[in-house]
């Protein structure tokens, strides 16, 4: 086995979209820590039915958001951007009132 292999990320697919997806994950994950840092979050019922916080209606978000892609990818031949806009909408949607 070549010793090298687990060095490179020839393994991935590394095109522009997938580089910006990784980086915005990354950029919400530094940004939730940063906000739990300076303001604490606590629990609080929104539209669903138990208490969240934060971090569990950002998981809830980043979950939903995947489905949202495999379904459209599933049963749609339209862009991705469609699939996108409505993940951001349903993100806002539950961070805010969620």
């Amino acid at each position: 086995m070549n010793q090298d292999a687990g060095l490179t990320l020839a393994w991935m697919a590394w095109t522009q979209p997938v580089a910006i997806f990784f980086t915005a994950i990354v950029v919400m994950l530094v940004v939730f820590g940063v906000l739990q840092f300076v303001l604490p979050t606590y629990e609080r019922r929104g539209f669903l039915p138990v208490p969240t916080t934060r971090g569990d209606r950002l998981f809830m978000s980043l979950l939903g958001s995947a489905f949202i892609h495999l379904f459209w990818l599933g049963f749609s031949d339209a862009s991705l951007l469609f699939a996108s806009a409505i993940s951001v909408v349903y993100a806002t949607v539950m961070l805010r009132y969620g």
